[in-house]
């Protein structure tokens, strides 16, 4: 018997405006564990026989529903027990995974029953034609499946023939009978109706608002076609279950090998590969996600940039969405001070072209991993009703909506502004289906689409440099002209740059790995001791680090008399370190700032708060100018930097620095090293 559910509002409300399209999700749960099949097969049936919140139908249904399966599904133990009914009766109806593949010796198709163990079962050339995903992935059906022990192909008998298939999917949803029941529901109830129908409880407090739409960022891929996902985070937060489980337009690889057949296109027999017939096409485990031939990678970059494959001479349009999911290990805040956010993508991945063409990096480290709690008991449309409508709405378009209240700050590209307009479309298919948003929610769902685009370009600007410095993504309302500039959390959360006072001798600099160009942060310390005036450089720093320490030292020495020191520098040996925040091969453009270190500690005063020093010096005091000076203040901002202590030279590029930086750091200039130490300890 099972138990009964008291109804919430939402559950009577959703119950009125969709009659016979609601199904309790707990009890999709409690079949699944007796019938290993996906979500969408269960609620298709459950769905025909449940969908009541009468719990005697509920029971019934649920008793037939089970009936249903014990009689028809076949588990993967039972399936000589299978064989032999089919044997005995002539045919049986079953439910199984069917795949189908081509056999040109013969010139004719063969059908595979996963679970039932065959492989050779013959299957009509029309059944074929009018399944397609037949021969990629295979799907979910009900099988009226023939045994012939007279029938043999090459003197070899096979008996076993696919009478009827039926997919576990409606054959067709009127979309308009579904707009028209959305609109009897708010904005905030019906992000609770989508994650109910997807099996989560969003009346648990863990769900706030923010987490709601990420999670349902994940389903974007259903109503957007073409549409680039990466989502990396812990194990176990639902990351693949989605394309598992719950559409029968998606498919999920695992493992990560796949080859440009399988993907794209035969070309010996023209078959249509993955991206030409489902709606999704989810790699699982990112980090082994590899083509065994190169010319792959190439061309999944062409087609995730245009929606179109080259396969002969032939150029092949296609809408499946592809989405990454991969688990990040270790802290997102270490990774942000040592490497970048894309770790776990295989090297044939971690190429800065692919990258670019992902629409939005789902921070998955802030969803929970799932516990029994975040799983509803109560009501959800039947997920291949919806999906179907899903499936319809990829056909619809939402992407200028963004135009009618806001423009895009000058920093977004072309890539970066068609990936936040295919965000906020997905957004608004999902959650306006009719396209009737407000402007507040539009600004919402703009400012999440610029924080997850912009987080793609944040590990480029890492991985690559200077290429992809413009990250400062904003907006300006049309109306206000008010521009807002979006961040991404993680980044501002926290940084190398520690907030309050230093030891004296202690600060931070900005230098230029010279292996690949990258920028990176530095923090200097620098330790007096009674000595002949030596010079000790802690570690093994880079040729280059180490020629800025001993032009520092040099300049210290000869500008003693300047600089007042209250220990000379010919009585004190002097202990330099240059410690590496972020895992760099060297970093020069940094002379300045160990100067700076030098003086402090020699004085015994500490840095002001929260300080960055810009600049490289010549052997006898001479300022270079900085170079990518706006890259340089956005990543010393992005890690806490207050102050930035700057040559005078750079003066005149501050045409070229965006306001939101110049409005977050107080720049400090210097004339001369002398008055660069002196500034930086608000001496001057």
């Amino acid at each position: 018997m099972q138990e009964t559910l008291v109804l919430d509002e939402l559950d009577q409300k959703l119950a009125d405006a969709f009659p016979g399209r609601v199904v309790r999700k707990d009890l999709v749960r409690q079949t699944k564990a007796s019938f290993n099949v996906p979500v969408y097969v269960l609620e298709y049936l459950l769905g025909q026989y449940c969908a009541s919140t009468d719990p005697e139908i509920v029971a019934r249904g649920l008793d037939y529903v089970r009936e249903t399966l014990s009689r028809n599904y076949v588990r993967a133990d039972e399936s000589e027990k299978v064989k032999a009914i089919t044997r005995q009766k002539g045919r049986h109806r079953i439910l199984d995974k069917v795949k189908a593949r081509l056999d040109t010796n013969v010139d004719h198709f063969w059908a595979e029953l996963v679970n039932l163990g065959v492989k050779d079962a013959f299957i009509a050339d029309d059944v074929v034609h009018h399944n397609d995903k037949l021969l990629v992935g295979g799907i979910w059906a009900l099988v009226d499946l023939a045994y012939d022990p007279d029938f043999q192909e090459h003197g070899v008998t096979r008996p076993f023939a696919v009478e009827r298939l039926k997919p576990i999917q409606q054959s067709s949803t009127d979309p308009s009978d579904f707009l028209a029941a959305r609109d009897h529901f708010t904005t905030e109830e019906w992000v609770d109706v989508l994650l109910r129908s997807v099996g989560l409880e969003p009346t648990n407090p863990d769900f706030t608002r923010r987490k709601k739409l990420l999670l349902l960022i994940r389903l974007i891929p259903m109503v957007e076609s073409n549409y680039n996902l990466l989502e990396l985070g812990p194990r176990a937060t639902g990351k693949s279950f989605i394309y598992r489980e719950i559409s029968p337009y998606a498919i999920l690889i695992s493992g990560g090998q796949t080859t440009v057949p399988q993907l794209f296109m035969h070309l010996g027999t023209g078959r249509m590969g993955l991206v030409g017939l489902w709606d999704v096409v989810a790699f699982d485990e990112v980090a082994g996600v590899r083509f065994k031939d190169p010319i792959g990678i190439q061309i999944l970059k062409d087609y995730m940039e245009s929606g179109s494959f080259s396969r002969g001479k032939e150029e092949v349009p296609a809408e499946a969405a592809i989405v990454f999911n991969g688990n990040l290990d270790g802290d997102v805040a270490t990774l942000l001070k040592t490497s970048h956010l894309l770790q776990p993508l295989s090297d044939q991945m971690q190429d800065l072209a692919l990258i670019d063409r992902i629409h939005y990096y789902l921070p998955g480290w802030e969803l929970s991993k799932m516990r029994p709690e975040y799983l509803s008991a109560h009501y959800g449309l039947v997920v291949d009703y919806i999906t179907e409508v899903w499936h319809s709405l990829r056909k619809a378009g939402f992407a200028d909506l963004v135009d009618r209240h806001f423009s895009l700050g000058s920093h977004l590209n072309q890539r970066d502004v068609r990936a936040v307009r295919k965000t906020v479309s997905g957004l608004v298919k999902l959650l306006h289906p009719n396209g009737q948003v407000s402007k507040d929610e539009l600004e919402e769902y703009l400012q999440l689409a610029l924080e997850g685009r912009r987080r793609v370009k944040e590990q480029l600007r890492r991985m690559g440099g200077l290429e992809f410095w413009a990250v400062n993504f904003s907006y300006i309302d049309l109306e206000s002209r008010q521009e807002s500039f979006v961040a991404v959390p993680e980044q501002t959360a926290g940084g190398l740059i520690t907030p309050g006072p230093l030891d004296p001798g202690v600060t931070f600099t900005v230098g230029t790995d010279q292996a690949d160009g990258r920028l990176v942060i530095f923090r200097v310390e620098v330790q007096p001791v009674k000595g002949s005036g030596k010079l000790r450089v802690v570690g093994s720093p880079s040729r280059a680090v180490r020629d800025a320490i001993d032009m520092a030292h040099t300049y210290l020495r000869s500008e003693a008399s300047r600089l007042g020191l209250s220990k000379s520098p010919s009585d004190y040996d002097v202990n330099v370190q240059s410690v590496n925040l972020m895992a760099a091969k060297e970093g020069s453009e940094t002379g300045v700032a160990f100067l700076v270190g030098m003086v402090g500690a020699l004085l015994g005063k500490p840095m002001v708060e929260s300080l960055v020093v810009l600049g490289e010096m010549s052997l006898r005091g001479g300022l270079i100018k900085v170079g990518s000076l706006t890259e340089r203040l956005q990543l010393a901002m992005d890690n806490g930097a207050k102050r930035v202590l700057l040559p005078s030279e750079n003066k005149r590029d501050f045409a070229d620095i965006p306001s939101d930086v110049l409005d977050k750091l107080q720049i400090i200039f210097y004339s001369d090293p002398v008055n660069a130490a002196f500034r930086a300890m608000g001496l001057e």
